[in-house]
């Protein structure tokens, strides 16, 4: 069971997979779409369908190789559940202290949302090292580079909610670890070879920016 660093240290793409209105029937095909195109960080929000018989089925097939978990976690009785199925991601939309202090404990990885520095700091104190700036889109990269400036220097940022193969380069010159990726990535109804396209192409232009970034040494993350 690899752990969210492990897989980044792999050289994995630095992206969430947000499978929002996921059925459990069609969890292990699209799930299997998304790792063989090399996306292997998955979340299922738990307002899908049945979350937490996909989030089980993703996690038995893929989790050893991907970091599988739940999206839209919002109180502490989710992350106990979440954690029964094995899955070990924590998103939240919000900065819920318990939500994250109760991941924590349990050895899961918390992924909490902030909107706010006071926000974010909050979400660091109770433990969080991993901050999602949503929705990012509305606020854009000057907001997440003056965020970054004042944060310290363990805190890692990823943007969700506007975030896509078209801007994944600017979020990560601006500081950002890595980008979560929802419709643009999957929305109900799509076939797994749809997906498949969608991350391949995301997978790709992500590669992409890392290598440039990485070759102008401008990468401070």
């Amino acid at each position: 069971m690899m752990t969210l660093d492990e897989i980044l240290n792999a050289d994995a793409a630095p992206v969430v997979a947000i499978l929002r209105g996921l059925r459990p029937d069609e969890a292990l095909d699209i799930g299997a779409a998304l790792v063989e195109a090399g996306v292997r960080l998955i979340e299922v929000p738990m307002n899908s369908p049945a979350p937490l018989d996909s989030i089980a089925s993703l996690q038995q097939t893929f989790g050893a190789d991907a970091l599988i978990g739940a999206g839209t976690v919002l109180d502490v009785a989710a992350v106990d559940a979440v954690a029964a199925t094995g899955a070990r991601l924590i998103v939240t939309p919000n900065t819920d202290p318990a939500v994250i202090a109760r991941s924590v404990a349990l050895g899961l990885e918390p992924m909490p949302g902030f909107l706010s520095p006071t926000e974010a700091f909050s979400a660091y104190k109770a433990g969080a090292r991993r901050l999602k700036l949503f929705p990012a889109g509305e606020l854009g990269v000057g907001y997440i580079k003056a965020v970054r400036a004042v944060l310290p220097a363990d805190a890692r940022l990823w943007a969700i909610g506007g975030a896509d193969a078209g801007s994944v380069g600017e979020w990560l010159a601006a500081g950002c670890e890595g980008i979560g990726v929802g419709s643009a990535l999957f929305k109900p109804g799509d076939t797994a070879a749809q997906v498949s396209a969608k991350a391949k192409t995301l997978v790709a232009a992500t590669l992409a920016a890392l290598t440039k970034l990485a070759d102008a040494g401008a990468r401070g993350v």
